[in-house]
């Protein structure tokens, strides 16, 4: 049946034109109904068996309205809900209102076990309806909703399976919608009231969302309201408000900021009332204060732990801003501050935490549901006041918990209970708490995704067929090196002698395009994981295991697909030319760093290969004298590798990460294929080739790390990477030879993050590789484990065989961007995951031991200092004495502690720590929960400012002498001071 639709529309010129669609509406749309004879199923969704509940005693169907999965979402995903019905008008609104809510339904959808069926009810001509006049389109959305229900709960009426009937329940919280279906003779109830029937799963209960809890009872304070969408609008428009993405200190949960255009810098957000119920990620508005109370010295500061009396006192001060310190920094310029006015965009996600001991009030043996306050995990997250029935059994627990509201007279915010993750400590479960922290997808790849690896499984092999258009290379010496233990091999590399003293050198990649083709689940799958995850005890593939470890990974002796870079280069390992081609390998060797460099190292061994590894290592070291040249950057990570127990794979050792020639061999390699793949695919896709730039860095981010080395006679210099790379080198401290790699480790942290780009989105003099020193970039050399490099690997095929056929997802320059964005983000999150690995593993191996150990002070702040612990790689906060008799007078580079022994810690300093781990995991406050490395102070001995049982006896011996000087000393300045007053006693701010 043909259904025309026509409405009038004004064009670009002002004329009004009529247009006419035309909707086809069908009565051959089936139910889905697994025992239904009066449709024509193929493939039912629908069990002819469903659950009934305490409330509706008979097998039914549900069908959930828009708004029941924007806030519900929780509760849907809960494997009890089986056999629900998603209409196609509730679909349609998701996709556009909430794509993270559609996203996750999709995935329930396309979940065999679930039972959820899309039904086409805007398409079937009993279900369709016409807007009516003045009927608003939510009004004729739930029309719809209930047309649709009705339609359903008479056809399953008319369904008999051995006499039993079948109900459809519509789920809505819309009080009006539950009345007027009620009218029509359908079944509606609200969530509530329909999870309280699910006897079995009484956890349901917990998880309802938009559940108010009051923390305020006395309302002595609310929150600012937050400006409407046009005030913002305007405000943007008008430059008297700025927005952006609001992040929180690490170190500080009170203080946050914006990237901004005002001086060139961030604009500080500080206290909480400030924040005005902005949440780390969400994209605010924020209106600046006047620039008298604009910040004069920095904030930096250590605060961890969120004390409720405080914070209520804080509040009531309507945020009005602190005095200024009485000694401010001339040398630093006003800082710009100011406040939220209102939220562009919520960031909100699922969070994971623990409940708070202190908030529990019913006993042991209580059922009862009772609000208790929920500590993220994550610092820069406010607590959360959920309600549960289940507080005494989740205490030692980690739990996931979502936010629902935060109304302006609410402390914190509001939300529910997600699901338990399992006992705090517990490796398997903190794994777990860090993967979902960092949103990593880390669930087993589904069947459709599965479905698409090859039938042969791990039989398959290269055959004759594979030839056609590929070169056959595995008569050459190919090899791999890589780390121990590394199974999934993506890159392998081959060096020969050429007749005119040239050498060829090849570095072949895996052809993983060839299993993983366009628009498939599998490559969707991928680029949704966008990279591997690597953690301490596991890996997050990216692939399935299939192809990562056995099909794909170029191991040795077995033939291989791969996509091969060939050079030919002089002796100089200057490039004459390059060529690329689709090949077929079969790798001699698969090399570990340490057994290559053995080969290198032993002149006993004259074989071919390792001739070949020799004459690469001689050609890797003249590229790298060549990249050096250009300025590329020589910078440096703290990395630690843990031995682990065979059995338990708890962490039995910890050491520093040794790299070899063998190391620099193959990144050379790998660069220069990098580069040249980038010059070529830029060639062909002028407009949309995946490229990956790295930034300069800005002069504030370098500007304290300047500040601080001064003091040593040294200078940075940051106008061009080789003005930094030559002054790096310089920086030498001939008495500390640590000194050099520290001023690297911290010049790492100041550098902007390398990103991939869309070429066309850019201009070209963008697109400079800072730290490498490279006009072009991209990555092409691990397709196993980056998504980017597989997109790469299809522009590189396109690039050079016309006859190659590709579609709009290589021209799409939008969509080739926001392709960029996802990998960006993925990426980062994985370091992110990764470094919270070592952190876990660290907290493991330190358990129930203490150690003593040499660090440097690496950033000074009011109330502490942190410390790298080069032994280890690690670093830790010592954190000063909450004694109001100390007193500390900070820059962003020296702190001088003078609570009893004058004394200065200053950047670069050497100090001497304990580390032990504070193993409170079920404790009151927000530090219950967190382990955390502890760090106190063993030499220089400064009471107060640490304390530690094992101190050095050199600084303790003259401890009464040094208290009897100062206090004579403190005594004469306060007998000066009162003179100088008058004899007026004058009260100082300790």
């Amino acid at each position: 049946m043909l259904h025309n639709k026509s409405y009038l529309k004004r064009g670009r010129g002002g004329k009004v034109v009529k247009v006419v669609k035309e909707h086809y509406l069908r009565d051959d749309i089936w139910c889905s109904v697994e025992c239904c004879t009066m449709c024509s199923h193929t493939d039912p969704i629908l069990s002819s068996t469903p659950d009934f509940t305490k409330l509706v005693l008979k097998p039914h169907y549900i069908i959930p309205d828009t708004n029941v999965f924007m806030n519900q979402i929780d509760i849907i995903e809960h494997p009890a809900l089986q056999n629900v019905i998603i209409l196609q008008t509730v679909y349609e609104e998701l996709r556009h209102l909430n794509t993270s809510i559609y996203d996750r339904l999709k995935k329930m959808i396309n979940n065999p076990n679930r039972k959820f069926y899309v039904f086409a009810n805007e398409h079937h001509r009993d279900t369709f309806i016409e807007r009516v006049k003045e009927e608003s389109p939510n009004d004729r959305n739930d029309r719809a909703i209930r047309t649709a229900a009705k339609w359903y709960a008479t056809h399953v009426n008319q369904i008999a399976d051995k006499g039993k009937s079948l109900e459809i329940v519509l789920l809505t919280d819309d009080a009006g919608n539950i009345q007027k279906a009620k009218q029509d003779g359908l079944l509606a109830y609200s969530v509530k009231e329909y999870v309280e029937g699910m006897v079995d799963t009484p956890e349901l209960v917990d998880m309802l969302g938009n559940v108010c809890i009051s923390d305020n009872k006395d309302k002595k304070f609310v929150y600012e309201e937050h400006l409407s969408v046009s005030q913002i609008s305007n405000g943007i428009k008008n430059q008297t408000l700025y927005q952006g993405t609001l992040n929180i200190s690490m170190h500080n949960y009170l203080e946050g900021s914006i990237q901004s255009t005002v001086d060139d810098t961030q604009i500080m957000i500080l206290g909480r009332t400030n924040l005005n119920r902005a949440i780390q990620g969400d994209i605010v508005a924020v209106q600046l204060f006047p620039k008298s109370e604009w910040l004069r010295t920095p904030t930096a500061v250590i605060v961890e732990e969120e004390e409720e009396k405080n914070l209520v006192e804080e509040l009531q001060k309507n945020g009005k801003p602190k005095e200024q310190p009485e000694e401010a920094d001339s040398e630093l310029s006003p800082q710009p501050t100011g406040k939220v006015v209102g939220i562009i965009k919520r960031n909100w996600r699922q969070y994971c935490g623990f409940i708070n001991k202190q908030s529990v009030k019913g006993s042991s043996t209580s059922t009862l549901s009772e609000n208790v306050s929920v500590y993220p995990i994550d610092r820069r997250i406010p607590r959360i006041n959920i309600r549960t029935r289940q507080a005494q059994s989740l205490m030692e627990q980690r739990i996931l918990v979502a936010i629902d509201s935060w109304p302006k007279d609410s402390i914190f915010p509001m939300g529910h209970f997600v699901r338990a993750l399992g006992a705090a400590g517990d490796k398997s479960t903190e794994t777990e708490v860090l993967l979902l922290e960092h949103d990593v997808p880390h669930q087993e790849f589904a069947q459709q995704v599965l479905n698409c690896l090859p039938v042969e499984g791990s039989s398959w092999v290269v055959k004759d067929e594979h030839l056609q258009g590929r070169a056959d290379l595995r008569h050459l010496n190919v090899c791999s090196i890589d780390p121990p233990g590394c199974t999934d091999i993506d890159d392998a590399l081959h060096v020969r002698p050429l007749p005119n003293n040239n050498y060829e050198v090849g570095v072949h990649i895996a052809d993983v395009t060839h299993f993983v083709k366009p628009n498939t689940p599998l490559d969707d799958e991928a680029a949704s994981r966008g990279t591997t995850v690597y953690l301490v005890n596991k890996r997050i593939d990216m692939l399935p295991e299939l192809l990562g470890t056995n099909l794909c990974s170029l191991r040795s002796n077995v033939e291989r697909l791969a996509f091969s870079c060939i050079w030919e280069l002089n002796p100089e390992a200057e490039i004459v030319n390059v060529s690329f081609t689709k090949s077929i390998i079969s790798s001699k060797e698969s090399f570990t760093y340490e057994q290559a460099q053995a080969r290198i190292d032993d002149q006993r061994l004259q074989d071919d290969l390792t001739k070949g590894l020799r004459i690469l290592n001689e050609m890797a070291k003249k590229l790298r004298a060549r990249r050096m040249e250009r300025g590329a950057l020589t910078l440096a990570s703290p990395e630690v590798r843990f031995k682990l127990d065979f059995d338990s794979q708890d962490p039995v050792d910890v050491e520093m990460k040794e790299l070899k020639e063998t190391n620099a061999l193959v990144e050379e390699f790998m660069l220069l294929a990098n580069i040249s793949v980038a010059k070529k695919i830029y060639t062909k896709f002028i407009d949309s080739s995946l490229l990956r730039r790295h930034p300069q860095p800005t002069k504030s981010k370098l500007e304290d790390l300047v500040k601080s080395i001064s003091p040593f006679g040294l200078m940075l210099h940051f106008e061009t990477s080789k003005a930094l790379a030559d002054s790096l080198d310089k920086a030498v401290i001939p008495e500390d030879p640590y000194f050099n790699k520290l001023l690297r480790i911290l010049t790492t942290r100041c550098m902007m993050q390398a990103v991939y780009f869309c070429s066309g989105t850019i201009s070209e003099q963008e697109f400079r590789h800072y730290g490498l020193a490279s006009e072009i970039y991209t990555h092409f050399t691990s397709p196993i484990r980056r998504y980017s490099d597989i997109i790469v690997h299809r522009m590189l095929a396109a690039s050079i065989d016309d006859n190659v056929v590709y579609g709009s997802e290589l021209t799409d320059k939008k969509r080739i961007d926001q392709l960029c964005g996802v990998l960006n983000y993925r990426h980062r999150m994985a370091q992110m995951a990764a470094r919270n690995s070592v952190e876990l593993h660290t907290h493991l191996f330190f358990k129930g031991k203490t150690e003593q150990a040499e660090g440097y002070v690496i950033r000074v702040l009011k109330n502490g200092f942190a410390v790298l612990v080069q032994k280890y790689g690690i670093e830790g906060f010592v954190y000063s004495s909450d004694n109001s008799s100390s007193k500390t007078k900070t820059n962003s580079t020296t702190s001088t502690s003078t609570p009893l022994i004058p004394i200065s810690i200053k950047m670069f300093d050497k100090v001497i720590v304990q580390l032990s781990v504070n193993e409170d995991l079920v404790g009151g406050g927000a530090g219950g929960m967190r382990q955390k490395l502890k760090l106190e102070l063993v030499k220089p001995f400064v009471p107060g400012l640490s304390i530690s049982n094992e101190v050095s006896k050199d600084y303790s011996k003259d401890y009464n002498k040094v208290k009897v000087e100062e206090n004579n000393n403190n005594n004469k300045k306060k007998d000066k001071r009162d003179n100088n007053n008058g004899g007026r006693k004058k009260k100082m701010k300790i």
